[in-house]
């Protein structure tokens, strides 16, 4: 059964954050708040829970999976990034964006989308999310968490714990957060290119 740690949304206890970077390490899928909607995370080097969290998620392979990064600097050494797509990558980081990149050695190949070569990555504007990064020491591999068949993310936690308790190591309970995804961009190409309009406005990017 999914562990149930309630934290403060502004102040989250240390204690209760180390307990889902532990559960990570050992392979576990945790729900996450976020500034958009809750996601499911998984320790980035850990191909079965890669897999599990696609599992659980319903997706495939060619779905882009996100990594979530501290801060631009982190974000850098996992994507190829030229001057342009730093620009507006940092017009609107942190927030709820994620951007398509080109991946760097950094991330394994079995994460990047399979003939693209490309990932999700997004540096997050959430306390709770980014104390568990600073702790995690590095970025977490994630999904927004849509149940297979809906079409809206959740966010209330104790209803993802109901829904997912055998599936999940541990809901992370910051109180209700967005019921938005994220606005995805893909900067992979010759010009930006919107794939998906989220809670991220449009104006932040210049597009």
């Amino acid at each position: 059964m999914a562990q149930y740690l309630h934290v403060h949304p502004n102040n989250p206890q240390v204690r209760l954050l180390k307990q889902a970077v532990a559960l990570l390490e050992k392979g576990g899928i945790v729900a996450v708040p976020t500034d958009s909607s809750y996601a499911l995370v998984c320790h980035i080097d850990d191909k079965s829970a890669a897999d599990t969290l696609r599992r659980i998620r319903g997706v495939d392979d060619k779905h882009h999976l996100t990594l979530l990064c501290r801060d631009l600097s982190e974000l850098a050494n996992y994507a190829r990034v030229d001057n342009r797509q730093f620009r507006l990558i940092k017009s609107a980081t942190p927030g709820p964006y994620t951007f398509i990149l080109e991946a760097s050695k950094e991330v394994p190949r079995r994460l990047s989308h399979p003939s693209r070569k490309t990932i999700g990555l997004r540096v997050p504007d959430h306390q709770v999310l980014q104390d568990l990064l600073a702790l995690h020491s590095g970025p977490l591999l994630a999904t927004t968490l849509i149940p297979p068949g809906d079409t809206e993310p959740l966010n209330d936690a104790q209803e993802i714990r109901e829904r997912f308790e055998h599936q999940l190591a541990a809901v992370i309970d910051a109180g209700a957060c967005a019921l938005e995804p994220t606005t995805v961009v893909d900067l992979s190409g010759d010009e930006p290119m919107l794939i998906r309009q989220g809670r991220g406005a449009l104006a932040a990017l210049g597009l």
